[in-house]
């Protein structure tokens, strides 16, 4: 779905048919970013939805912007990174990069679920999952995101950490089209626009927090990776949830 010239919105059906995701794309004559890469072995579903997004036809993908550590975000990483043979840019937040990186076990998949996700993958896919989250591979994140930094993307977006969801949390914010990638910090569901989901957010709290941060932005359209498009009275809505916040 084009929200606006320079952000496109995917919709990315679980292979299960169980769930459906929204990775962001940001592009321009030149490039491509992919925002999040979805669950392990989403890779040639999401390069089907890229070619069927008539994206510029020069245009190559170039980075990956992960807008946080959860396995439906990151993992489909390992093929982006083996197709692109070093090639790629991977962008993330220091405190979610440990994770990204595979030094340390995300926050929220158990070894016992881990191993059931990868179970009932292909083997090879399973197999490079774990090489590339392994503490012994090179690292997967080669530029660390910071709060307030302005990215070239799309014609400029802006990186706003708002952790709770996970430490090292960020939406973005696409100037040009008044577009905010939310990535989790908020869902949208039965059509509202709704915080963050309460039994994947370790730290509530905080996570409400972070929607203060919102409030410096106009924006009109909103993308969340949990239910899609909105755009009924964005601010005053997200102004309505930041105000459940301790």
């Amino acid at each position: 779905m084009r929200i606006a010239q320079g952000i496109e919105m995917l919709e990315l059906i679980a292979s299960s048919g169980a769930a459906t995701y929204h990775p962001s794309v940001l592009f321009d004559d030149a490039s491509i970013v992919l925002i999040d890469t979805g669950l392990p072995g989403s890779f040639d579903i999401i390069m089907k939805l890229l070619q069927e997004a008539e994206l510029p036809v020069d245009a190559k993908l170039n980075a990956i912007v992960l807008t946080h550590q959860d396995i439906d975000h990151i993992g489909g990483l390992p093929q982006f990174l083996k197709e692109a043979d070093g090639k790629l840019e991977i962008y993330a937040h220091e405190a979610d990069a440990p994770y990204i990186n595979g030094d340390k076990p995300l926050i929220k998949v158990p070894e016992e679920r881990l191993r059931m996700i990868l179970g009932q993958l292909p083997d090879a896919i399973a197999r490079q999952y774990e090489e590339v989250f392994s503490p012994s591979s090179p690292k997967n994140v080669s530029r660390i995101l910071s709060d307030g930094e302005i990215l070239p993307f799309g014609g400029g977006t802006t990186v706003i950490h708002t952790p709770g969801h996970t430490p090292g949390h960020v939406s973005l914010y696409h100037r040009p089209s008044k577009t905010l990638i939310a990535g989790d910090a908020m869902i949208v569901q039965n059509g509202e626009l709704m915080g963050p989901n309460p039994a994947f957010t370790p730290d509530l709290s905080q996570a409400f927090r972070s929607l203060r941060k919102f409030a410096d932005y106009d924006i009109e359209t909103v993308v969340c990776f949990h239910g899609g498009f909105y755009n009924h009275r964005v601010n005053e809505r997200i102004a309505e949830l930041a105000a459940q916040a301790d």
